[in-house]
């Protein structure tokens, strides 16, 4: 089973490159990252995404040693626009920042071609217009493929795709994150868009592991979400504990219950994923080969939705950065 992005058939679940630099604690050692990515790719992952933000450069540095040898055998994502440099923090997708952007990270990368290349977040200062001529002018180029948006509404996805095609939108979707059936869904899909699921199971919270938030280190971004908190946490974990009894019930792995459900929204619906380990990323993949029953997956679907779940997505800090259709 293959689905597209810009044309190219892709397998389904692709690999999220963030955490073997940022975000969910202590990094691991970069000979074991690079051991990581060149098993996937071995394996069938043919869809590799990054950002330049993600541990400041060391996630593209890692790809760029690891993989970048066998540039014709995978596609590869990266973005840009969010700014995390000290006490200078924002969103900056100016032409001239999206240009020395990709310049950077094509650096670090050690490749002449990037397949898609996303803004990360939408920028209100810039028009539209201005940031996706910057993309077309990159395309011309041959410096990338193709461009999409992260965490973009609906509207200014349906903006930016009347200037110039985008080719994928990518956000936060999973059984517990329902945002983009908001909108966004419904837009990628009348669009021919393909959108690409970070996060898809509930950053850990659906891969039957975790138990106790406290026991995360303190680097680890989840400590200061709202789900993963003291008073939010024991609800979530109730559900979740279900959760894992319908997965064991089913014969599969509660990751590939929750990756499952996410496929079955659309035929336009990748999922990347993020690990670590290559044991939970051979669990990944194979989500996208597992039969579950359509009443299984509406039975997930009714036991963790946008109702059921306790506390908001992001902190607040966090959320005046996202475009995308929120819950009231």
């Amino acid at each position: 089973m293959t689905r597209t992005i810009n044309g190219k058939a892709l397998n389904p679940v692709g690999l999220g490159c963030m955490n073997v630099a940022w975000a969910y604690g202590n990094p691991p050692e970069r000979a074991d990252a690079e051991a990581l990515f060149r098993h996937a790719l071995d394996n069938g992952c043919d869809h590799f995404d990054t950002a330049n933000i993600y541990g400041k450069g060391v996630s593209e540095e890692i790809l760029g040693t690891a993989i970048m040898d066998r540039r014709d055998e995978f596609f590869l994502a990266t973005k840009t626009g969010i700014i995390v440099d000290g006490a200078r923090r924002g969103i900056d997708c100016s032409p001239d920042a999206i240009t020395a952007s990709i310049e950077a990270s094509l650096e670090r990368l050690r490749t002449d071609h990037i397949d898609l290349f996303y803004m990360h977040r939408f920028d209100p200062k810039v028009p539209i217009a201005d940031s996706v001529g910057a993309m077309v002018r990159a395309m011309e180029a041959g410096k990338i493929g193709s461009y999409g948006v992260s965490e973009w509404s609906s509207a200014h996805i349906r903006e930016a795709h009347a200037v110039h095609p985008m080719a994928a939108v990518q956000t936060e979707y999973s059984l517990w994150t329902r945002n983009v059936e908001l909108g966004v869904l419904e837009a990628t899909k009348e669009l021919g868009i393909a959108l690409v699921a970070f996060s898809p199971v509930a950053r850990g919270a659906l891969c039957g592991e975790l138990t106790d938030p406290a026991t995360l280190t303190e680097k680890d971004l989840r400590r200061t979400h709202p789900r993963f908190l003291p008073e939010n946490w024991p609800a979530n974990l109730e559900l979740i504990q279900q959760f894992n009894a319908l997965a064991a019930e089913a014969g599969v792995a509660p990751a590939q219950l929750a990756l499952a459900w996410v496929l079955a929204q659309g035929e336009n619906v990748h999922a990347i994923p993020g690990t670590r380990s290559v044991a939970h990323w051979e669990e990944n993949n194979a989500a996208a080969t597992c039969d579950v029953p359509a009443e299984v997956l509406e039975k997930a679907a009714a036991l963790i939705n946008q109702e059921s779940v306790h506390g908001h997505r992001y902190p607040e800090v966090m959320r005046g950065t996202i475009d995308t259709e929120d819950y009231v």
